[in-house]
């Protein structure tokens, strides 16, 4: 495990997070919350061929199935962009999953993609555009709250 993710160039976040285990502040050192140290890479696989055993014992390193992804695991705390670790089954296996934007998934009865509402990204162009403005009545007088 730990030549793969020298290999990938991934071993200094689990250098980094081993680093960062301090002793809480607080009543909860009390309540057997007593250390905390930041999130290392999070590893997807498809089907458990040792990948758990040999992941299971370094620091910060999470170890997920692609079948019970957790949103609560692919972004810790609601902080989008962690630092995530494919194997190539389990990104093959995506498909079949959640489907693609042509086909519903095989796995979800009834689950397709969610397809963006919307073309144009920018709302504050859209909004001010003379079609929306031609149409929108006018904005009354600003009220004040006493």
């Amino acid at each position: 495990a730990v030549a793969a993710l020298k290999a990938l160039n991934a071993y200094e976040d689990v250098m980094k997070v081993s680093t960062s285990r301090k002793i809480r502040a607080g009543v909860g050192k009390l309540r057997n919350r007593r250390h905390v140290q930041r999130r290392g890479p999070l590893v997807i696989y498809n089907q458990d061929n040792g990948i758990v055993k040999a992941f299971r014992n370094l620091p910060g390193v999470e170890i997920a199935s692609v079948h019970s992804l957790n949103l609560l695991q692919l972004a810790p705390g609601g902080h989008l962009g962690r630092f995530v670790i494919w194997t190539e089954d389990a990104f093959k296996q995506l498909d079949t999953i959640f489907g693609t934007y042509e086909t519903a998934s095989d796995v979800k009865k009834g689950y397709h993609l969610p397809s963006a509402k919307i073309t144009m990204p920018d709302v504050t162009r859209l909004i001010n555009s003379d079609e929306i403005q031609s149409v929108v009545r006018p904005a009354g007088p600003k009220q004040t709250k006493r």
